[in-house]
């Protein structure tokens, strides 16, 4: 009896020691970044066939080398909807994101036309203000076709027909300026660091997006069809390009939507004082701001957490709080406001523009009444 009360101590002393040493497993500490990637089509459904090419495994191959740079960051988490030759079915790409309550979720495809049209442009959800955004909406949403009872799972859903979709827009709304956001920097890589034909941000109906939780966009990273840029995503260094600059585009958008990184942030940094503008420029009932960042993190907005910066305002929009810097309706004083931002480390930062409480665009901004 005492021996075998001696061996139940001795486990439960043991437990308790494992547990001890083991606090991440009580402790998991602050949240990874979570990324969704999402190869476009897939086993018996080969996507477009531009060029010979099949469109399911370069969507592939970028998809992985994109996952595989991220998986070296000890800060995000990549979950795939597909990491082989599979067919998945659209509903169940979506319920993959949604389950894994993923901060993103990133379709990549390839683009086809009957020309030999060119460059990159990336989606996202809303309703297509074009017949050629309908047409890759159509194309890339006819894959429905091929799953068993698409009628009733996607209720009636016909890629056809405009009238579809109308009421797409409803599940994504709130997270619609954070996925133009992505969309933009995807954009602004392929361009200025590939030199690619940027075709723009676009809007369309893809059910894909339509069924996810969280800022979503589809990339079509280039045309099959047109002859050149058909060999360059088909060939190990395009999808190795095309899977970086993507890649730095998640990272840009991370660190502006996501407040982790100011954990690590020395405290008592010096206050930066806003410099006196001469004869500013105002714009009557406008107010500019910069965006630094936002996140669901609920941060003090005082210059120690903000690398020195101040005036920081914090502001809850939908499910986010919103770091604002400065507050001017001065054009010129929030350039130079900006450019301190950037400065202190801060590089996808950006000016935003409120009328009345009521944000609007900087071009309808500085379209109003100068005073």
């Amino acid at each position: 009896m005492k021996t075998n009360l001696l061996k139940l101590f001795v486990l439960i002393f043991t437990g308790f020691i494992l547990t001890a040493s083991t606090p991440a497993q009580n402790n998991p500490g602050k949240s990874k970044f979570k990324v969704v990637l999402d190869a476009g089509h897939g086993g018996h459904d080969p996507g477009n066939r531009g060029g010979g090419f099949f469109e399911k495994d370069i969507a592939l191959n970028i998809v992985l080398k994109i996952g595989k740079e991220l998986e070296k960051n000890p800060n995000f988490e990549v979950v795939y909807t597909r990491d082989k030759d599979v067919f998945i079915p659209l509903d169940k790409r979506a319920k993959i994101a949604n389950d894994a309550k993923a901060d993103l979720f990133i379709s990549v495809h390839c683009n086809a036309h009957n020309s030999q049209a060119d460059g990159t442009e990336t989606f996202v959800l809303g309703l297509h203000r074009n017949n050629s955004n309908f047409e890759v909406a159509k194309r890339e949403n006819s894959v429905i076709f091929l799953e068993e009872d698409y009628e009733i799972t996607y209720g009636g859903f016909d890629p056809n027909s405009p009238e579809s979709y109308i009421g797409m827009m409803i599940m994504q709304e709130e997270y619609l300026d954070q996925s133009i956001l992505l969309a933009d920097f995807v954009q602004k890589k392929f361009t200025n660091d590939l030199n690619r034909k940027n075709r723009g941000v676009k809007q369309a109906g893809f059910l894909v997006l339509h069924q996810t939780y969280m800022p979503s966009v589809l990339i079509e990273t280039g045309f099959l069809t047109n002859s050149s840029e058909g060999n360059y995503l088909n060939s190990s260094t395009g999808q190795s390009n095309m899977a970086t600059a993507i890649t730095k585009a998640i990272l840009d958008y991370s660190h502006s939507i996501n407040m982790a990184t100011l954990d690590n942030l020395t405290e008592n940094l010096p206050v930066e004082t806003i410099p006196v503008i001469e004869e500013p420029e105002f714009y009557e009932g406008i107010t500019f701001k910069i965006q630094l960042a936002a996140s669901s993190k609920k941060i003090d907005p005082k210059a120690s957490n903000f690398k020195g910066l101040t005036p920081v305002f914090r502001e809850k929009e939908d499910k986010l709080f919103k770091y604002y810097y400065g507050a001017t309706s001065s054009y010129s004083q929030i350039q130079k406001m900006h450019q301190q931002a950037k400065s202190k480390g801060y590089p996808t930062s950006y000016i935003v523009a409120f009328k009345n409480g009521a944000k609007i665009t900087v071009n309808e901004a500085l379209k109003t009444q100068s005073k």
